[in-house]
């Protein structure tokens, strides 16, 4: 269900497989398609080392919309996105995908539910997250830990090499 006011929200978007420059281009064309939504910004494209089960590198960048849905029915929406484009569903975290769509920041929002938690539990710890919001949105303020997007890159723990992408 859409409300009828505008909510800032800040979206991670990875793929490692295929041809991961046109599954970005595709899930941005198909996010600026959803009613009442409106991309805003988007980061450079960023290149991250794998993690977990995943062999290929990551590209990932970070996207600001502006939409009207409620983070319940957003979810269902990127859910939606990620299986028309190809995703399937796999039982290993962190494994190989044609494109993750997730939900980082909405508004000042904490949703802990069991299929939906805002903000994104694992972005304070993940440079390749941290990354690309930090150039499109570094005097946000993580709701839960008081601190700005640009202070959590600057003191973030993860060693995993992140560049920018160069196809």
């Amino acid at each position: 269900m859409a409300t009828s006011v505008a909510h800032q929200v800040y979206i991670g978007v990875g793929s490692n497989l295929g041809n991961k420059k046109e599954n970005f281009f595709e899930a941005l064309l198909r996010v600026g398609k959803l009613p009442d939504t409106k991309i805003v910004k988007e980061s450079s494209l960023y290149e991250s080392e794998p993690i977990g089960d995943a062999k290929e590198w990551f590209v990932n960048r970070a996207i600001e919309i502006e939409t009207k849905f409620k983070p319940d029915m957003l979810l269902k929406k990127f859910k939606n996105i990620e299986r028309a484009m190809g995703r399937k569903k796999v039982k290993k975290r962190w494994g190989a995908r044609i494109i993750d769509l997730d939900i980082l920041l909405y508004d000042a929002a904490i949703v802990k539910k069991k299929s939906l938690r805002i903000p994104h539990p694992e972005m304070p710890s993940r440079k390749f997250v941290l990354l690309p919001l930090s150039e499109i949105a570094p005097q946000v303020v993580h709701p839960e830990l008081g601190v700005t997007i640009s202070e959590l890159l600057i003191n973030v723990k993860d060693n995993k090499k992140v560049h920018l992408y160069r196809a």
